[in-house]
């Protein structure tokens, strides 16, 4: 992976580039820092990664801005990990833990069976804490001023949700899934499934569509 440099957006009709999110930056940040650094006014991305999330952001810029929702309508594919037994409000390790079960007894072939129940078209509540709108307000907004937030059910696809590795309570998984697929969804219902509860540990985003983590162009704060 090379560094980004202003060069990859300077074709005149806009460019179409992967990026690789750093740990701690929203989308956001890494857009704007694409704004300052190529002089390009209009830029957007193709799909939020949340702050405690790495891994590939496609960032459209110019002409090319129009054509987003033909990226966000890709497959994507994930890998992380997940830990047992343990929950927060947020699903992962923004917010502090609130709830704590026990996890023994649970077995490989329980993990397979229970992932596996989550391919094909579900019904899936987005997060509470997700940019998803609530009466008219960010889901995030109302739930971090303790307001209780009520999504509705969306239907997404999930392609594959495949247990890479096991090491309880800590649990690697890989998934291939389609547009407004929540992890963090996957990874609550998961833990509520098995009986356990679950936050999500570490994520990272390493393809959409054709566009891999490997060929991303390197961010970082310095530049």
């Amino acid at each position: 992976m090379d560094r980004l440099s202003p060069h990859v957006f300077q074709a005149a009709s806009g460019a179409v580039v992967a990026v690789q999110k750093p740990l701690g930056w929203t989308s956001f940040d890494v857009v704007n820092k694409i704004r300052a650094l190529s002089g390009v006014k209009k830029v957007g991305h193709t799909g939020t990664l949340d702050p405690l999330a790495t891994g590939l952001l496609l960032i459209c810029t110019g002409a090319k801005t129009k054509t987003v929702s033909q990226y966000q309508d890709l497959e994507k594919v994930y890998c992380g990990e997940l830990v047992l037994g343990k929950t927060t409000p947020s699903i992962d390790l923004e917010t502090d833990f609130d709830t704590e079960s026990s996890y023994d007894g649970v077995t490989p072939t329980a993990l397979h069976t229970v992932a596996n129940s989550f391919v094909g078209c579900i019904d899936q509540v987005p997060p509470a804490y997700s940019a998803v709108k609530a009466r008219g307000v960010r889901a995030y907004t109302q739930a971090r001023h303790g307001q209780a937030v009520r999504l509705a059910p969306r239907q997404v696809w999930v392609k594959s949700f495949s247990i890479t590795s096991i090491d309880v309570p800590t649990i690697g998984f890989a998934i291939t899934c389609g547009k407004g697929t929540y992890i963090r969804s996957l990874v609550r219902d998961f833990g509520a499934q098995l009986g356990t509860g679950a936050y999500l540990a570490s994520l990272c985003r390493t393809r959409i569509g054709h566009y891999t983590l490997q060929d991303a162009y390197v961010i970082q704060r310095a530049q």
